[in-house]
C-alpha cells in the first residue's frame, strides 16, 4: 500500500503541483481515507520527500536504460530529453521550482542526488562522444558537466525564464542544443542538426 501511495502521489504532485495538492486530493484520487495515508506518512512534507525520492530513482533507472540502447552520444542526450518530456508532459509549472519554493529542505536533498546522478551520466556521455569523434577531445569534462548542470536547472527558474516566453520543454531543448554546440566536432554538428530537424 505504501509504495502505491508513493507512486500515485508523485504523479499527482507532478500534474497539479506540490503546493496546491492536498492530502485530501491524494486520498480522493487513490480512493482511500486520509487516515490510511497518515498511517504511512506523518505529514505532507514526508510524503513529498519520499515520493520525490522514488521519482528520482525511477528517472535514474530510465536514464540507464536509454544509455544501454546503443545510441551515439548526441542521440543519447536527445533520447533522455524525450524521456523527460514524456514524464513531465502534464506539468504546468516546473516541479523543481515548486520544490525549491515550498519545500527547500527536500529540494536541497534532491539537488545533491540529482548532481551525483547527472555528473556520472553527462561525464560518461562526454567520454563516449570524444571516443566517437563527435565531441572535441580537448573539452574539460568536469567543467563542461558542471556548466550543463547549471544551465539545465537555470531554465526551471521562473524569474530567469518566465513560462509565458517558452515552454519548459522547449527551454530544455535550447539548453541541450547550446551545450552540444559548445563541444561538438564537425561530424557531431551534422548529427546534432539531424536531431534538431526531428523535433
Amino acid at each position: 500500500m505504501k509504495s502505491d501511495i508513493l507512486k500515485k502521489s508523485g504523479e499527482i504532485f507532478l500534474k497539479y503541483g506540490f503546493k496546491s495538492t492536498t492530502m485530501d486530493d491524494i486520498a480522493s484520487k487513490l480512493a482511500i481515507s486520509k487516515k490510511t495515508i497518515y498511517k504511512y506518512f506523518k505529514n505532507k512534507e514526508q510524503l513529498v520527500e519520499e515520493s520525490v525520492s522514488l521519482l528520482h530513482n525511477t528517472i535514474h533507472n530510465e536514464v540507464l536504460c536509454v544509455c544501454d540502447k546503443g545510441y551515439n552520444a548526441i542521440e543519447e542526450n536527445f533520447e533522455v530529453k524525450k524521456m523527460f518530456k514524456d514524464l513531465l508532459k502534464n506539468s504546468n509549472e516546473s516541479p523543481m521550482f515548486q520544490l525549491q519554493k515550498y519545500y527547500p529542505k527536500t529540494y536541497s536533498k534532491v539537488m545533491k542526488n540529482e548532481f551525483a546522478m547527472f555528473k556520472d551520466c553527462i561525464s560518461h556521455n562526454i567520454e563516449k562522444g570524444i571516443q566517437e569523434g563527435l565531441y572535441r577531445s580537448n573539452v574539460n569534462n568536469s567543467i563542461i558537466t558542471r556548466f550543463y548542470f547549471a544551465l539545465v536547472f537555470s531554465v526551471h527558474d521562473s524569474d530567469l525564464f518566465p513560462q509565458k516566453t517558452k515552454t519548459l520543454n522547449q527551454l530544455e531543448i535550447d539548453a541541450l542544443e547550446y551545450h552540444t554546440r559548445a563541444i561538438v566536432t564537425n561530424k557531431g554538428l551534422t548529427i546534432l542538426e539531424k536531431q534538431l530537424e526531428k523535433i
